[in-house]
This record gives structure tokens, C-alpha cells and sequence, in this order.
């Protein structure tokens, strides 16, 4: 990728992801379209593999931009800056991929889009489609105090062994993979097609590095946690093992049922062991053809060190961020997200921020700063300020979280207080990093096609209340709230303590729309435990139901209890807590009712057909 302005300062820069002759088949391929040489569905099936969707409103896209680990140079991040000003909203995304998505694209800036984005290294290639997508790492990889060893350049190994792979754009569904290293399981791999926990064991005198291997996880239609394939795979076997469960995939996943052909569906239906034996068949070819391998050591992969002291940028002022913030706000169609500058905020509220956002790294005198992303939402200039910051008070760089965080690594103990006020002055200095004020969101109906309800606006309320109600108690405990607006899951709702899916009911033969509150969610050692229904809410009392629950969880939970394991134990007290909330009379509605948050017109609850399984 290309170097950031200071390379004294940032950490090396990644090879590049990119290549411009697929820039170029796209285009070709775009203008057979146009000149109606394929037909539609040719050309989608051509286009969302390289991560340009169709959206809600016709004539444009939806552009899914890949970064690979979450990892993010100053260079990236001008570049994403750039496109989501030229062409989208002048803001974006962070998906629980680790990914960007961008709105509103016509189809003639994707090309201008993606040769920006390549010039700074970044692809789409295999972001959207029945591919090998995004693969994901832990955000704190490389720096968290309790990591087994940094599981990034692992991840990284993986993501180009399959970049570009003859099969891994050609596979019956899509497949995800993650990594962590972390004893807290950050990226849920059990809910991943392939899921790697770094492990350490000795070995005739050494440490040798492996993993603890998941196979067939997944949500949506069909909640699964991945049934363990190794306890301990060596991490020279790494891509040998990867390639051999694609390899099976390719081979028998089911492509004519687009319902049930993940991975879970076919381990499924062939039953553990046999899948396993069709796993070890292939393995044993890979092995013999000469298998893929790391382009380091196994045992003892590159690591992370710290950035040159010397030759660091001075960071812009507060009084220059607001103005270029006013300068370029973000724009509709649609509701864009309200960026609120605060200028040199109290020592109150840098101690909040200390509490909930700010953790030191296991190199002494440094901490890693997370940065709380309103909806998953942020701003080209909040994207350029970052990349300001990064080199100021970084390393140059970021990592793009799986709950729509943003994390700046390497920062002096001693320079949070000035990161902190002009995070602050960016409309970035939210407190309460993966509480019940922080929301995890999809985009939405307001521009997915799959969506029933409006995410964005509801979850800002569910903010707005748990501050203004529960205040400093709930802002300092971990209690994850996950939106989505269908079954689908993209904000891994099934994963959250507390879990929202969006629907509808009928009333006086009108739409209301409502959300099935499911509870008790989460992710561990032990694999992934999916929340249960405890009820359904109109809308419109979502932010009390939110309020009442995260309220229960201060009050009763036991010492050291995490919120997911509270809610699965205390399911008939929480359903008790939403039942007077589930009514809704005709006689009893308000005209707010039958409006969704963020919305002016009545609900209607309108889909359309998805393009994921193109």
C-alpha cells in the first residue's frame, strides 16, 4: 500500500491488495451491460463478488470496500476520505466485517472509485458474493496484554492465499474466517465458516504456535456454533488445512438451494464425521501436491514495534477541526449521522473516556484508544482527522472493529489527554465504548434492500436514553445492543446481550413496525450462545424496553456477571420487564405508533429482493 506522509512514523505499510487489470475487466464487463451484450443477472452475479450491490433506490450502489483485518494506514483512510466525498454522502460505514461500505454510487463514479481506492492499496475483490470475504482478526491483535501471539499476520497469509483464488470467487455461498488471539473471543470466530483461537504448547524444548480450529458456524436462518475441527493445529499447516475445507466446499455445497447452502447446511446434512473424513482426504492432497506456506516463520511471525518517536506531525487544533468539519458536513439522500463538536471538554469527561475507551497495551507505556462510531457511521473529514491523529499520536495507523469501533494503537500514556480533546472537538469522543449507549447497527431500510425497519434512527434513541436515564452506571458496563433491521443479521444481533430484529405487526389494518427483543447472546471460550425471545416490541418503546433491561442487569446481576449470561438466567424476569410493553391497543395508539424513529411518513414494511447469494 501506498506510504503514509510520515513513514518515520507509521508503521510499515502492507503490499498493496489491489490490481487495476480487475479494475479494468470490471469496467469492460460494466460497459458490456450498459450495451445490453449480458443481461441483468449476469452482471450482478459479475458485480457483487467485487462488491458493488444494488440498494433500495434505483441507479444506485452500494460499494463494500474490503480492509483486510480492520488494519487501515493514514494513506487508506485519505483515500476512503476521498471517495465517500466525491462519491457517496460524505460518509460511511464499518460493517461487523471489518469492512466500509459506501452509499449512493452511480454506476459511473465506480470506476473513479475503485482506482482511488487502488492507489492506496485497497480491493474489493471478494467483499460481497459467494466468496471467501473479508477475513477478520482480532482489532487489539498485537497489543492486547493476555493474546496467545499476534494473530494478524496469520490472517493476513490467509487473506492473499485466497485473493484472487481460482475457487474462492466461485464457491456455492459465501465464507467467512476470523482470528483471535485475545482469552476474550473479540471477532466471534464460532460463528464463522472457519474460526482460528491462537494457541502456545511445547514441543521438544520450544514454544511452537498454533490454533484451536472451528468449523461451520454461522447465524441468521439457522444459528450454529462451530463444532471444533482441531485442537490444536500447528500454524505451518495453516493454509494447507484452509485450502483442503474450501476445496470440500467447492466441491459438495449445495448450488441450487440459496436458503441452505452455507457450510452449516452441508456439515449438516453429511453428518460431523463424514464431512471431517472429506476434510482429511483433502488435506492429505494438499500435503502431497506441496502445500501453500507462510512467507515467515511459523513460530515466530513478525512483529509489532514500537513507532519512531522522532519526526511526528503536529497535530491540527481544535479550532481547526470544528471548522473543517462545518466546512463539509455530511449530506442525504437519507439521514445523515449528526456529528456534534465538543470543544475542550471537561476533565470529567476525559476520565469517562479514560474508563471505557482507553486500555493500556502490553508495551509498557502505550494504550490503545477506541473510538466509538455512532451507529458504525463516520464522516470523510472524522476519516482524514484520524488519519491526522494516527500519525500525531499513533502509529499511523488503525484497526476498524467488528462493533463498529475504530481503535488507534500506540499511543503514549502520556498523550491520551490531547488525543482525547481533539477526538472530542471531532464529535469522537463518546464515552461508553460497548455498553448499552454504544449500538451496534445495520444501515438499515433506509437503504437495504433486505431491511424491514429502519435501524439508524432507533438506535440513536436507544443512545440518547440509556445516557440520559441510567447515566454513568450503564456507560461502564459491557452490555452489547445489537440492531438489525431483518433475520439476515448483519449487526450480529443473535450475538448480542441484548439483541433487536426488526418486523411488523398489523393493527386496525395498518403496519407497526416492532422488534423481536431477543436476549442472553454472546461469544466465548466455550463458542457462541445466541439469544432467546423474550419479546415483542413496538418500536417506539424500544428505547424504554432497552432502558428497563439494562436497568435489571446494574440491579441483579451477581458479582462478576457478564450481561449475556445474566439475561439467559433471568429470561422470565426479563420477559416480565417487557410484557406491559408488547401491548398496543388501536384504541391506546398514538399516530407516532405506526412511525418509524428517524421517519416522517407512516410505516411500510417493503422489501426487496437481496442480492448476497448472487
Amino acid at each position: 500500500m501506498t506510504a503514509p506522509t510520515d513513514p518515520s512514523r507509521a508503521a510499515p505499510p502492507r503490499a498493496t491488495f489491489a490490481d487495476e487489470r480487475e479494475i479494468d475487466a470490471f469496467v469492460e464487463t460494466l460497459g458490456r451491460f450498459e450495451r445490453r451484450e449480458i443481461d441483468a443477472e449476469a452482471w450482478r452475479a459479475y458485480r457483487v463478488v467485487r462488491g458493488a450491490y444494488s440498494q433500495r433506490q434505483d441507479g444506485c450502489h452500494m460499494l463494500r470496500i474490503k480492509l483486510p483485518q480492520g488494519a487501515t494506514g493514514a494513506a487508506q483512510l485519505r483515500a476512503l476520505a476521498d471517495v465517500a466525498g466525491r462519491f457517496s454522502r460524505r460518509y460511511g460505514h464499518v460493517t461487523t466485517r471489518q469492512n466500509f461500505q459506501l452509499h449512493f454510487v452511480r454506476p459511473s463514479d465506480l470506476e473513479p472509485a475503485l482506482r482511488r481506492l487502488a492507489e492506496a492499496g485497497i480491493t474489493t475483490s471478494g467483499a460481497g458474493g459467494n466468496a471467501v470475504r473479508n477475513v477478520v482478526a482480532c482489532p487489539l491483535a498485537g497489543v492486547s496484554p493476555d493474546e496467545a501471539f499476534d494473530v494478524t499476520p496469520y490472517a493476513e497469509a490467509v487473506t492473499r492465499h485466497f485473493l484472487r483464488h481460482p475457487l474462492a470467487n466461485a464457491l456455492p455461498r459465501k465464507f467467512k474466517i476470523a482470528f483471535e488471539g485475545c482469552a476474550r473471543d473479540h471477532v466471534a470466530t464460532a460463528i464463522h465458516d472457519l474460526g482460528f483461537r491462537a494457541r502456545l504448547r511445547s514441543a521438544g524444548g520450544r514454544t511452537v504456535r498454533g490454533f484451536a480450529v472451528t468449523v461451520a458456524g454461522g447465524t441468521a436462518s439457522l444459528c450454529t456454533s462451530g463444532t471444533p475441527l482441531a485442537e490444536f493445529l500447528p500454524a505451518a499447516d495453516l493454509l494447507a488445512l484452509a485450502e483442503a475445507v474450501i476445496r470440500v466446499f467447492h466441491a459438495r455445497g449445495d448450488r441450487v438451494n440459496k436458503q441452505r447452502n452455507r457450510l452449516k447446511f452441508l456439515v449438516r446434512e453429511l453428518g460431523f464425521d463424514a464431512f471431517r473424513a472429506l476434510v482429511e482426504e483433502q488435506l492429505a492432497k494438499v500435503l502431497a501436491e506441496g502445500p501453500p506456506r507462510l512467507p515467515f516463520d511459523p513460530d515466530a511471525a513478525p512483529v509489532e514495534v514500537p513507532p519512531a518517536p522522532q519526526g511526528r506531525p503536529e497535530p491540527p487544533t481544535v479550532a481547526e477541526i470544528v471548522a473543517r468539519l462545518a466546512a463539509a458536513p455530511p449530506r442525504g439522500p437519507g439521514e445523515p449521522p449528526a456529528v456534534v463538536p465538543v470543544r475542550h471538554p471537561p476533565p470529567e469527561a476525559l476520565a469517562a473516556f479514560v474508563a471505557t475507551n482507553v486500555r493500556a497495551q502490553r508495551q509498557a507505556g502505550f494504550s490503545a484508544v477506541t473510538v466509538s462510531l455512532p451507529q458504525g457511521d463516520v464522516t470523510a473529514v472524522q476519516l482524514e482527522l484520524l488519519a491526522e491523529l494516527s500519525l500525531a499520536h499513533g502509529d499511523g495507523a488503525v484497526r476498524f472493529a467488528s462493533d463498529g469501533h475504530v481503535v488507534l494503537r500506540w499511543v503514549p500514556a502520556g498523550e491520551v489527554p490531547a488525543l482525547f480533546e481533539r477526538l472530542a472537538a471531532a464529535g469522537l469522543g463518546r464515552d461508553g465504548a460497548g455498553s448499552a449507549a454504544d449500538v451496534v447497527a445495520c444501515p438499515g431500510a433506509d437503504v437495504c434492500r433486505l431491511a424491514v425497519t429502519r435501524t439508524r434512527g432507533l438506535a440513536r434513541l436507544v443512545d440518547e436514553r440509556v445516557r440520559e436515564r441510567l447515566g454513568a452506571a450503564a456507560l461502564g458496563a459491557a452490555l452489547p445492543v445489537h440492531v438489525s433491521g431483518c433475520p439476515n443479521g448483519c449487526s450480529q444481533h443473535h450475538l448480542g446481550a441484548i439483541g433487536l430484529q426488526g418486523s411488523a405487526r398489523k393493527l386496525g389494518g395498518r403496519a407497526v413496525p416492532q422488534y423481536f427483543v431477543l436476549v442472553g447472546g454472546g461469544a466465548g471460550e466455550g463458542g457462541a450462545a445466541f439469544g432467546k425471545l423474550a419479546g415483542k416490541v413496538p418500536a417506539r418503546r424500544i428505547p424504554e424496553a432497552v432502558e428497563r433491561l439494562a436497568a435489571l442487569y446494574l440491579a441483579e446481576r451477581r458479582e462478576g456477571e457478564a450481561a449475556g449470561p445474566f439475561f439467559a438466567r433471568a429470561l422470565e424476569r426479563v420477559k416480565a420487564a417487557l410484557h406491559p410493553l408488547e401491548q398496543l391497543r388501536l384504541e391506546d395508539a398514538s399516530p407516532e405508533d405506526f412511525v418509524e424513529p428517524g421517519a416522517s411518513e407512516d410505516f411500510s414494511p417493503e422489501t426487496q429482493a437481496g442480492e448476497c447469494a448472487a
